[in-house]
């Protein structure tokens, strides 16, 4: 039985079912939305107009699901959990019935959910988080309206994603966040790059600024964000405050959660002390292969490899989770962003001791046309060398560049070993000596 039909739950259901084979094993799949299987990650392109409509980020629909052997059960809740009796409370959204079913195997993936702040007018309409499908369409509907100011609260993956959604549109566009830069997940430094670039795009930056509530006018709907600075008039506001593990089942099932709230899991993927329970994607802490610590990394490049551990068991087979990085890309307009491992202050907290180095160079070779503007900062471990992060800011051909950095940072690699790398070298692509290696190059002599 699978709680949740996103990338984990149909990805475990799939495998299983793959490998037990269809006479082997009944997968039955609960999921409380209308769509199975969908890219998340996809909703701001489609907002922007880059995707034309919701289908293509749909990778397999629910009919598909079935065919392949999987009870799918949409619009289908999951109310509670007796691991004791090992059955479930389910209720059907759209007719209210409910029921009880019984599991032998329970896998939960029951993702994450929006932050939104406990603030006077956070409910109002015109506000809209962006979670799942449904959300993009709402927001589409409200665009239809013909805003023309757009509020996007939080600085973050999402709200600087939105943010060009909302630019490409066509509207006025202030981003609001309390950091003092945008983009939490880099350093201050390099965030303060992204911070410019937006402003450059003529997006209104308004960092440092904590949001107080959302003012409304006569007919309830959203006119305002209210910040300690005064009033961001709005239209339409757009919430990417981050997400939640979503752990409240789990929790009142008496399942072990972490400090962040995500459930606990095994190598394996599997619930400690609770046989034939297994958990992953958003709503679980994962092992961080640099710092050590149990985090919380909602990506759906981890989700997707949770469901694939978990369904390869399910199976019959042996697999193994061995941890993230919290390697990312993003972008906003044509600035991309990417990071993997630690910050600076992350790095601190786990007790590094820590030597930074920050190169500006090109894309391309210099004098190759398209070369633009790129900066790479890499963070390595004093004496020893170690690579412990990378965080990477510019135009077109950065962000992906960052997949380097993460190899070597997987396998343990010191900044004086990746001055060698024998990366690809032609003018189009690079110069001779990539910014990559120029920034480790750079860091081994500071070690």
């Amino acid at each position: 039985m699978v709680i949740g039909g996103d990338a984990v739950g149909m990805s475990a259901a799939s495998q299983a079912l793959r490998r037990a084979g269809r006479d082997a094993l009944e997968v039955v799949v609960f999921e409380r939305g209308h769509h199975v299987s969908y890219s998340a990650c996809g909703i701001p392109y489609w907002v922007a107009g880059d995707v034309d409509g919701p289908d293509p980020l749909i990778a397999r629909s629910a009919a598909a699901h079935r065919d392949n052997g999987i009870d799918l059960r949409l619009r289908t809740e999951v109310d509670g959990i007796d691991l004791d009796a090992r059955t479930v409370q389910v209720r059907e959204l759209d007719s209210d019935a409910s029921s009880t079913e019984g599991f032998d195997e329970l896998v939960v993936a029951t993702g994450a959910v929006p932050v939104r702040p406990p603030l006077p007018g956070a409910d109002a309409p015109g506000i809209y988080g962006v979670q799942t499908l449904d959300d993009g369409a709402d927001l589409l509907d409200g665009l239809a309206e013909r805003p023309r100011r757009a509020v996007v609260v939080g600085g973050g993956y999402i709200g600087v994603e939105m943010a060009e959604a909302m630019v490409r549109r066509g509207l006025e566009v202030t981003l609001v966040d309390q950091a003092p830069e945008p983009m939490t997940t880099l350093d201050p430094d390099m965030g303060a790059l992204v911070r410019e670039a937006m402003e450059g795009m003529d997006i209104r930056m308004r960092t440092g600024t904590p949001v107080s509530g959302f003012e409304t006018g006569r007919d309830g709907r959203v006119t305002a964000v209210a910040t300690e600075e005064g009033e961001l008039p709005a239209d339409i506001v757009v919430l990417g405050i981050g997400v939640r593990p979503n752990t409240e089942l789990a929790r009142v099932a008496g399942l072990p959660l972490g400090e962040s709230g995500g459930v606990l899991t095994d190598l394996r993927m599997r619930v400690p002390g609770h046989d034939g329970v297994w958990a992953g994607g958003d709503c679980v802490e994962v092992f961080h292969r640099v710092s050590g610590a149990r985090v919380h990394i909602p990506l759906g490049t981890h989700a997707n490899k949770h469901g694939r551990v978990i369904g390869v068991n399910l199976g019959g087979g042996y697999a193994t989770f061995p941890g993230v990085l919290g390697t990312a890309v993003s972008k906003v307009c044509d600035l991309e962003i990417g990071r993997t491992g630690l910050l600076e202050a992350e790095a601190g907290a786990a007790g590094f001791e820590t030597v930074s180095a920050t190169v500006d160079s090109t894309t391309r070779a210099g004098y190759f046309p398209g070369a633009t503007a790129i900066t790479v900062k890499v963070l390595a471990e004093r004496r020893t060398g170690r690579l412990l992060g990378a965080q990477l800011v510019g135009r077109e051909g950065t962000g992906k560049r960052v997949d380097v950095c993460a190899a070597a940072l997987w396998n343990g690699m010191t900044v004086e070993e990746m001055i060698n790398l024998d990366l690809g070298y032609a003018p189009p692509f690079a110069p001779v000596w990539d910014p990559v290696l120029v920034a480790a190059r750079k860091a081994s002599e500071a070690v």
